[in-house]
């Protein structure tokens, strides 16, 4: 068991210069106080240096060719894992129902700092990683797992290695060519039956046809010889009548036959994926129970319990197993006080994420946030800079104005259309000055932190008609953005497609098999002080996607200066609409609208 002096480590420097904060780090979104960077170096210190166990984040190569190529990742491009990284081994089936980490040992993790004082009024830090490293979850120096799945006297492994034995029946079975031979043979039988009783339906439809013929050929015959031709008829239609029967009984049996053949294997393999499942989803809800987070109150709550009033009501893969739960965890279990708390991640990202060695990040929402809703339950914490106003004090500048249209100039970190929990937004200021307008008003939208020009409809027709400029793709926009770092090149064209970060919205990532096409095209116009001024002309208008294109690996691989999600924060995100050209909604006038940028 791990004792609280085991985990527990005091600052190499001095900190007496340092004022604590009054109130508990809101984990999600937060500037690092200066003790978690100070303990965020020594832990990143002793990363580089520590040679007790080994794991590949992928420095070294990522140095060696100055650029990671994402196609050299093993990581997973699925933001969830499951529990054992074979394919089709997982304790469940369902897609993000795992618990554990990706299994794997390459590529970067993210780390966490917790700083705590002891019971003596000591000042030190906790370290904790997300998931696995080096193939464990134990390493000195840093806090536990909430619950070790790993522990040899544990229930996890000898129910995992159940699992992987039906797992390696499964698979051998479907190796065998006998299943394969007889599902061969089923297949060309049903084929054949259905070609032969198609083929003599056929058959019967034009001797029909030839029936329907002769009848009216006969209505010139006497009646006997009539009586006669439709006496012959009537029997040739019973005939084939009768055939069809003895047809479709011959192939009725013959292919009973096959499917009992190809049955005996198939329903061997079905009860063996029936027992994986059912035994899968017995040791997933073991370990849904066993998984349990206690919070300052020292109120506890499991995993499964967490999870059940929310949307998805399974935790999804990793729940529990990210570095600010364990650490809150470890700390509550130990009598330690929590004071401030940070996250970095370290080493490359996984092919489909943007994550900067070393750069600082919040929770995750998808797994994170319900599970330390209760453990910061008690615990007084920053407010949510998030449900501040950041349009409040700011004027939107009206730069065109005509009965159909408006066009202005939107300031950064200003929302477009009113959101979940700020209401204050281009849309309801303009229906605030103009409360006569008619329609949806909004026509495009740029992201809260991206200034720069947007146009507004006064009228139903006026929306309609912009609306289908934007859609056809026949309006021009223009960006101009500062990136973190100097491009080699002049231009160039970026198609990457992008879908939404299930567990950390809003952010996005790179995902070929199920994102949404993106591309954009870019113009160097200046490079100065280890920076670089771009135009970003974007063909279509995904959810960030300029920022991603700029800060991906495959991308330009420089986040636009400012960007807290995919780079770091600064005064403002570098990003700015900063042309705009259309037709007129009426008049189907050319017009054009520029605005600089102000950087």
């Amino acid at each position: 068991m791990h004792s609280p002096e085991h985990c527990f480590t005091s600052f190499k420097a001095p900190t007496s210069e340092f004022t604590l904060p009054e109130l508990f780090t809101f984990p999600f979104y937060y500037e690092p106080h200066p003790l978690c960077l100070l303990a965020a170096s020594e832990l990143q210190q002793h990363l580089e240096t520590q040679t007790v166990w080994q794991h590949d984040f992928g420095l070294r190569e990522a140095e060696d060719s100055g650029l990671r190529e994402a196609n050299g990742s093993d990581l997973n491009e699925a933001n969830g894992f499951g529990l054992n990284e074979a394919k089709g081994s997982s304790l469940n089936e369902t897609k993000g129902s795992g618990l554990n980490d990706d299994g794997s040992d390459g590529l970067g993790k993210m780390f966490g700092v917790l700083l705590v004082k002891n019971q003596q009024g000591e000042l030190g830090y906790l370290s904790a990683f997300s998931g696995k490293i080096a193939d464990k979850n134990l390493l000195p120096g840093f806090v536990p797992p909430v619950f070790d799945m790993l522990a040899k006297d544990g229930f996890f492994i000898p129910e995992q290695d159940k699992i992987n034995l039906i797992n390696a029946e499964i698979t051998e079975l479907k190796r065998k060519p006998e299943l394969a031979r007889l599902h061969s043979m089923l297949a060309d039988e049903t084929l054949l039956a259905e070609q032969q009783i198609a083929a003599h339906r056929a058959s019967m439809i034009e001797n029909r046809k030839q029936r329907k013929a002769q009848r009216l050929a006969g209505e010139s015959l006497d009646e006997d010889a009539l009586k006669q031709l439709s006496i012959q008829m009537s029997r040739e239609s019973v005939q084939d009548k009768n055939r069809l029967k003895e047809l479709t009984s011959y192939w009725d049996e013959r292919l009973a036959s096959a499917k009992s053949a190809h049955g005996q294997v198939n329903d061997r393999l079905l009860r063996l994926k029936l027992k994986r499942k059912t035994m899968s989803a017995a040791l997933q809800q073991r370990l849904f129970d066993e998984y349990c987070f206690l919070n300052i109150k020292e109120e506890q709550r499991s995993l499964g319990d967490i999870f059940k009033d929310t949307i998805h009501k399974t935790p999804p893969a990793g729940s529990g197993e990210c570095a600010a739960p364990k650490l809150l965890h470890y700390a509550f279990k130990h009598g330690l006080t929590p004071v401030a708390m940070a996250e970095f991640w370290w080493g490359v990202a996984p092919k489909s994420e943007i994550r900067q060695h070393k750069n600082f990040y919040g929770a995750c929402k998808g797994k994170c946030q319900p599970i330390l809703g209760h453990m910061l339950d008690g615990l007084p914490t920053d407010e949510n800079p998030l449900l501040t106003n950041p349009a409040e004090g700011k004027q939107l500048d009206i730069i065109y104005q005509d009965r159909d249209m408006l066009v202005i100039n939107k300031p950064a970190e200003f929302l477009s259309v009113p959101g979940r929990n700020i209401d204050d937004s281009v849309y309801s200021r303009i229906k605030q000055l103009y409360p006569d307008a008619t329609g949806p008003l909004i026509v495009h939208r740029l992201d809260m932190s991206t200034s720069g020009l947007m146009v507004i409809a006064l009228n139903k027709e006026a929306n309609k008609s912009l609306q289908k400029q934007f859609i056809t793709r026949t309006v021009k926009k223009r960006y101009v953005a500062l990136l973190t770092g100097e491009l080699s090149q002049d231009e160039g064209i970026i198609s990457l497609p992008l879908r939404g970060d299930f567990d950390d919205r809003p952010r996005q990532l790179v995902c070929f098999e199920h994102g949404k096409p993106a591309e954009t095209k870019w113009q160097v116009i200046s490079r100065r002080d280890g920076l670089t001024k771009v135009h970003l002309y974007p063909k279509t208008g995904r959810t960030h996607q300029l920022r991603v294109h700029s800060a991906h690996p495959q991308g330009l691989n420089m986040p636009i200066v400012g960007d807290d999600l995919y780079g770091k924060k600064s005064e403002r995100l570098h990003l700015h609409a900063e042309l705009l050209e259309l037709n007129h909604p009426t008049t189907r006038e050319a017009m054009s609208f520029r605005v600089d940028a102000g950087f």
